[in-house]
């Protein structure tokens, strides 16, 4: 069985990688005159198991994949990385493309699917638009590890009354379903608050949601 990259776990910003993987060497060496023309690091591989041996760092990146390579396709790379939890941007190239081959790539999950010949300036547009999805997605798991380690800073009765709070509960409504005075509550809120980091109850919610943490409406 075949072993897929794996991801780094450097988290520090870097410049953007575009990765390439066609085991045509004129098609790479096309590529790597357009990449270099516009500022963008790239790096260039003839087979998906050469991306293997490779640990992706944590930058915004993206995999230009050719459909058809040697050994494993670029459909079957595709799903390697989405079994591994890699989550990087494919954009798809081929020089025997079909409608039924463009959907089955959309529907994996692909960010774009073009047909050689192709333009330049397509695959720069197509480059361009998955590194900055991708940058976006980063920011988000980045922001979602510094909120889960907030919460897992708090006691078990600051999380108890952190989730009863994002429910729309007050104070004196929580110190009865716990078992608390209402003095104690405002200060287990006190703590949450500044545990979280939370600016007011509403920023509070949204890290809620952001942890996964259930929330039941108050009527």
């Amino acid at each position: 069985m075949s072993v897929p990259p794996k991801k780094s776990q450097q988290t520090k910003a870097s410049e953007p990688v575009v990765y390439v993987i066609d085991d045509d060497a004129s098609v790479r060496a096309a590529l790597g005159r357009l990449f270099r023309s516009v500022g963008l690091h790239a790096e260039f591989f003839a087979s998906a198991n050469e991306l293997r041996q490779r640990d992706l760092p944590s930058v915004p990146s993206c995999l230009v994949l050719d459909v058809r390579l040697p050994g494993a396709s670029g459909f079957e790379l595709h799903a390697e990385l989405t079994k591994a939890d890699i989550h990087i941007p494919i954009i798809f190239i081929t020089a025997y493309g079909d409608v039924p081959m463009s959907v089955r790539a959309m529907k994996g999950g692909a960010v774009d699917f073009l047909t050689k010949p192709y333009r330049d300036q397509d695959m720069l547009d197509a480059v361009t638009g998955a590194i900055a999805f991708d940058r976006a997605r980063l920011e988000a798991e980045n922001s979602r590890r510094d909120v889960q380690k907030r919460f897992d800073s708090l006691t078990p009765r600051e999380r108890e009354v952190m989730a009863l709070v994002t429910t729309g509960l007050m104070n004196k409504q929580i110190a009865a379903d716990v078992g608390l005075s209402e003095i104690t509550v405002k200060i287990h809120r006190g703590h949450v608050m500044k545990k979280m980091q939370a600016k007011s109850v509403a920023d509070l919610v949204r890290m809620a949601d952001a942890l996964g943490i259930n929330q039941v409406k108050v009527t």
